[in-house]
């Protein structure tokens, strides 16, 4: 058996042993909340993203990562969702949801702009939803994963997306995207962040990563940590490019 396997059979073996989790049920109260955010969110992303007058620092990194003729892994931090839907819409993109509530609406405002979905998350569906994204990236399909989602720790990377990695051989490339002018919404446990109309934006794209298929515990955790601190460095990179922007550099 290849190691890029493993994870397929551990879930195909999880299948065996417990019945499939049913699909989440909401009330009709959730259902009308959840129709009415995925509306506000599609057209919120509609409104803003044209708008935002965008600055690339890393493209040459996409294009490296490219080179290596595999499908791309993003990875990027939850509270950037709505910028980064609008930047990278329309590609098939397979995403990540989780199966609460937010995820219901979530999934169905990036299904609207172009994204495949896999539903799961760390407390529910996760392997069944990991195998899903290995098959669609074996196929041919890109990836992505908000990787403190769904619930955080904020700005804590998960390890979903080196397994991914490790089982297709496809490159990890991580971004972070800096708006000038926003507004963050403080209650939400990721302080999801809301671009100002025409706003100056900015996304850092970083040399990509890549998990050997034969990684053992050890170095697959060092990869974890690679990521980690890729998008910190870029986080750091952000609030450098805002202050210089603002005129306080």
């Amino acid at each position: 058996m290849a190691p890029s396997d493993g994870v397929e059979t551990a879930a195909a073996t999880s299948t065996e042993t417990k019945p499939p989790e049913a699909p989440r049920t909401f009330t009709l109260w959730e259902r009308a909340q959840i129709l009415l955010a995925t509306w506000l969110g599609y057209f919120a992303v509609r409104l803003i993203g044209p708008s935002l007058r965008w600055k690339i620092i890393g493209w040459e990194n996409h294009e490296a990562a490219r080179q290596l003729k595999k499908s791309l892994i993003f990875a990027f931090w939850h509270c950037e969702i709505l910028p980064a839907t609008w930047f990278w819409r329309k590609r098939g993109i397979v995403v990540m949801a989780s199966q609460n509530f937010d995820g219901e609406y979530i999934a169905r405002i990036i299904r609207m702009h172009g994204y495949g979905v896999a539903r799961g998350s760390s407390s529910r569906g996760a392997l069944r939803a990991l195998v899903e994204m290995i098959r669609a990236v074996r196929k041919g399909s890109e990836a992505a994963f908000t990787l403190d989602g769904p619930r955080g720790p904020r700005h804590v990377a998960k390890p979903g997306v080196v397994l991914l990695s490790k089982a297709t051989g496809a490159p990890i490339l991580c971004f972070h995207i800096v708006p000038r002018r926003k507004w963050v919404l403080g209650k939400s446990w990721d302080r999801t962040e809301i671009p100002h109309l025409f706003t100056h934006t900015v996304i850092f794209i970083a040399p990509p990563i890549v998990v050997p298929p034969e990684a053992d515990d050890d170095l697959q955790a060092a990869k974890l940590r690679e990521v980690q601190e890729t998008l910190d460095g870029l986080v750091l990179r952000g609030e450098e490019w805002k202050r210089m922007a603002n005129g306080k550099g």
